[in-house]
């Protein structure tokens, strides 16, 4: 799981560095090459950090959750996605007793198709499954 964080992490930055970039405002800046067929658009890139609670106030662990959406520009655009939700004793260890820590990762590529229709392609993998899912769908953007 980390290996792939830190893979996704390295993609994003070398194409960065790789190419002239054409910067505008925010964190991290989009660019395209001077052709205009390869580009990188930041669209949402949040860190979030929860502690939880249950209803009777008990604490119930703290949460780690990534979401990075961006788009690429590849001789054609789409949307490359990553969201990571990571938990640390807050899932109920029924076997050992207490509370364990779990994870969830989707990882999508987006093709827009028109401006409400898009093809998906997602993986999921986490500590709820015994392994990855992959997802082949119809996205509505409404």
């Amino acid at each position: 799981m980390r290996k792939l964080i830190m893979l996704v992490c390295i993609v994003v930055v070398s194409m960065l560095l790789s190419f002239s970039s054409v910067a505008t405002a925010g964190v991290i800046p989009s660019w395209e090459t001077p052709s205009g067929q390869l580009g990188f658009y930041p669209i949402v890139n949040e860190v979030s950090l929860y502690w939880n609670v249950d209803d009777a106030g008990d604490k119930r662990g703290r949460t780690l959750q990534i979401i990075s959406i961006n788009s690429f520009k590849v001789w054609t655009s789409f949307n490359f996605e990553f969201t990571g939700d990571f938990n640390y004793d807050l899932t109920p260890d029924f076997i050992g007793g207490g509370f364990i820590n779990d994870h969830y990762i989707e990882l999508s590529i987006v093709k827009p198709v028109t401006g409400i229709v898009s093809l998906n392609v997602q993986r999921i993998i986490s500590t709820f499954e015994t392994e990855p899912v992959n997802q082949f769908g119809v996205r509505l953007s409404f």
